[in-house]
Formats: C-alpha cells, structure tokens, sequence
C-alpha cells in the first residue's frame, strides 16, 4: 500500500491586525468570549490547541497548569507521557502572564465557560473567524503565528525551538524565511560580486 504524498507546510500566520481582529471577534459575542484567553495564550505561547484546553491555575493529573507565581506555563501534567507533539514548560511573556493573573482570580480552567471547562471551541471559532472576517484561519493557525512573529523578532532558532516544542530542523525547513538573517552572509557576499 502506497501511503499519499506529505503535504507541504501551511505558512498562512495572521499579522498583528488580523489577530486583533480576531481577538476583539472573540470579544464582542457573549457566547464566543471564552475564546478570548484560549487566543491570547496561543498567540503568546504557541501552545496547541490541546493544551490549551486542558490548562488550569493548579496542578492536575489530566493536563498543563499556569504558575502565576513563577510565570511558568507547564503544557502537561507532570505524569503525562512525551509524545510527538512535545509540551515543554514555557516562561509566559509579561502581558500574558498579567492577564493570567487576573484570570486566576475568579475561574479555575484558564479557558471555561460558565464556570465549566470548555472542551471544544469549534462553534465560537466558527463565529469569531467570520466576524473577523478570517474564514481560512484554524486554531492552528495562532502556533504558526506565533513561531513566525518570533522568527520575525530574531529569536535564536535553539532558543525559539525550547520556547515552543519543535525541532530546529522544523524550524528550518517551515520558518527560517521569516528570520531576518535567513541567507543575510550569502547576499551580502553576493552583493560585493561585479
């Protein structure tokens, strides 16, 4: 049996107005505002979508957790097998780590609705990607956003691989184009040629 060919990477990421877009769609529906903290940890972390379900405010054995105190995001409950999809702990960054601080205050998932924990959140993305006007952007989509928005910041590829749980060669082979040192020796060198 012949297995179909691998599909290249999507490189669709959303630019900084397009995720405010986004953010205030998700924002102005009563019934989609959940989605709000699930967007702003994925475009901080580049957490999955998963992960970002399965996270609250203290220890657990089904998921990740948010040390408010440390600043730390830990993707995965600490008996959670490794997999494929690694879950590395996280430093969160300053505004993230502010918002989870005032979540923390009156909920305990990070991302719940009505004061349970949300398990999917196909019919509030639905909603938020239409009224942003974004109707090809996935929750995947927000992890790409966030590797390419660091790539763009010059973020060391050792450094950005840690930070959000891929490879180097991953980096590499999907991201590096965004790098502004991507081939930056070879067209200086080029430059000089008559």
């Amino acid at each position: 049996m012949k297995l179909p060919e691998k599909r290249a990477p999507r490189d669709r990421w959303l630019t900084r107005a397009e995720a405010a877009r986004l953010l205030r769609a998700a924002r102005s529906h009563p019934k989609s505002r959940h989605l709000a903290p699930f967007i702003l940890v994925a475009l901080h972390t580049g957490t999955r979508k998963e992960a970002i379900l399965a996270l609250r405010f203290a220890p657990h054995t089904a998921g990740g957790w948010i040390d408010t105190e440390r600043g730390v995001l830990y993707r995965k409950a600490e008996d959670m097998r490794e997999t494929k999809k690694r879950r590395p702990p996280v430093r969160m960054p300053q505004k993230l780590l502010a918002h989870a601080r005032r979540w923390k205050r009156n909920r305990t998932w990070v991302v719940e609705y009505e004061g349970a924990r949300v398990g999917s959140i196909k019919t509030a993305w639905r909603r938020a990607i239409r009224d942003a006007d974004l109707p090809e952007v996935t929750p995947h989509t927000l992890k790409h956003t966030a590797v390419t928005w660091a790539m763009h910041k010059g973020v060391p590829l050792a450094d950005a691989a840690g930070f959000f749980g891929t490879t180097v060669a991953t980096l590499e082979s999907v991201y590096l184009h965004h790098h502004p040192s991507f081939q930056e020796a070879t067209a200086k060198a080029l430059d000089g040629w008559k």
